[in-house]
């Protein structure tokens, strides 16, 4: 065999191994703790309320208390990493006019904590959980709304997601984010896009977090490893002549977000393959919101990752009982194993996309009556080579790959374009890869 290409060949059995079985990400998963997620969860739960306009001047109940202990987490954690982490607020205000689910003007805040990335700190992966909760009535912001699921579920786990990460470094940086206003309209994600995009942040997607905790559905169905993964099929910022490329050369399916869904559903199966991740087509739950979708209105890749089976008795009630039915989103509904495993799935995910190099901005596809496919792309900073992936025009994930090395075109012999789609995503050192993006140009033959 010729040396070179016997080189050639353990560089990419060893390109392709260590994407599927780095340590680091077997360790990160390990050091998730249930413990400590429910630790939080019962901290955020005495809160009493976290309704958005709640007491914000004590200092044991109320949204104002909730956010405090929240960012003296996110400190203690950075202290414990060299102060790895730039904690802050961002926040906005807010009135009571002209908007129905306001009672009184005041800040929605958000608590942000941003550990830099080593080689890419303008690229930034994130993690959101809601800090505030509701009762029945989510004008009533004195009532006892405990919001143990929902949502601080998803909060503690954003929390002890940086007490395991904050632990690495990774090229790219990651954010993990308490947001408020969630409840009343989506007040604190709208916030926080809007300051990453006149900021210029480059966002590799938002993972949005809202319920992550109960196993034991509303359908009496009893789940503990499946989860879903909710997001939109193409960004509502294309313009028309994307909408017109997609009319012929297709991609309905093939947005940046649902890109994103499958970088998730892909790495969960390669790392967690107990679980049993969902991918749902559609933005979120039928006629529902989460705050992802203000990342994505402004053109950002986001998802909602929570729970398969809701409990809707638990969620936006108070607490009481009637007709034998116990009412509210208490403590004790709460599954901690659940919640670290889904936990670990943001944890995995964060650090690989972290650690890949960013995508090709550019892919250009074509082959028009021809036995074959085309692809080029531009070459990225730091990938050590790119894989060509394709699927049935009809399959939810990419199927099919080939890694082609450090090249910026390639072309796939006796693959017929016309049943197939295609994507190009970069690799890195380690065998990271970057999320896959879909050709966004022609090439003319």
């Amino acid at each position: 065999m010729n040396h070179l290409l016997k080189l050639s060949i353990i560089s990419f059995l060893s390109l392709n191994l260590n994407a599927q079985t780095d340590q680091k990400i077997y360790d990160i998963i390990d050091a998730v703790s249930s413990d400590r997620i429910e630790k939080d969860v019962q901290t955020l739960v005495n809160f009493g309320t976290r309704n958005t306009f709640s007491d914000t001047v004590s200092e044991t109940r109320g949204i104002g208390a909730a956010r405090r202990w929240i960012k003296k987490e996110f400190e203690s954690i950075s202290k414990a990493c060299q102060n790895c982490l730039n904690v802050f607020y961002q926040k906005d205000f807010v009135t009571k006019e002209g908007n129905n689910r306001v009672p009184h003007d005041a800040w929605v805040v958000n608590v942000v904590a941003v550990q830099k990335g080593t080689k890419y700190p303008n690229s930034y992966i994130i993690m959101s959980g809601d800090i505030d909760s509701r009762g029945s009535d989510t004008m009533d912001f004195t009532v006892d709304a405990p919001g143990a699921n929902d949502n601080a579920s998803g909060m503690a786990g954003t929390i002890e997601a940086a007490r395991v990460l904050s632990k690495y470094k990774f090229e790219s940086s990651i954010i993990y984010v308490g947001l408020s206003g969630e409840e009343q309209g989506l007040f604190g994600g709208g916030g926080l896009a809007a300051y990453a995009k006149d900021k210029g942040w480059d966002i590799i997607g938002i993972f949005n977090n809202d319920m992550i905790g109960n196993i034991e559905g509303v359908d009496s169905v009893i789940d503990n490893r499946t989860f879903r993964i909710f997001s939109e099929p193409v960004p509502p910022t294309e313009t028309d002549r994307e909408r017109q490329m997609r009319r012929f050369y297709g991609g309905e399916v093939d947005g940046i977000s649902r890109q994103l869904a499958r970088y998730v559903h892909k790495n969960t199966q390669t790392y967690m393959p107990e679980m049993n991740p969902m991918m749902v087509y559609r933005l979120d739950r039928f006629g529902r919101g989460g705050h992802h979708r203000p990342f994505n209105d402004l053109g950002f890749a986001g998802i909602r990752i929570m729970e398969a089976h809701e409990n809707y008795t638990q969620q936006h009630q108070d607490i009481r009982t009637e007709n034998g039915i116990n009412y509210g989103d208490t403590f004790e509904h709460v599954n901690f194993p659940y919640a670290e495993k889904l936990t670990a799935v943001n944890a995995i995910n964060m650090a690989s996309l972290a650690s890949a190099p960013p995508p090709p901005k550019t892919v250009s596809i074509g082959g028009v009556v021809e036995a074959s496919a085309k692809l080029k792309w531009d070459k990225v900073e730091g990938a050590k080579g790119y894989k060509i992936y394709w699927r049935d025009t009809t399959s939810p994930t990419w199927d099919h790959s080939r890694y082609v090395g450090d090249l910026d075109e390639f072309t796939l012999t006796g693959i017929v374009i016309d049943n197939s789609y295609f994507g190009v995503a970069s690799v890195g050192k380690d065998g990271y890869e970057s999320v896959v993006v879909f050709p966004n140009s022609i090439i003319r033959n």
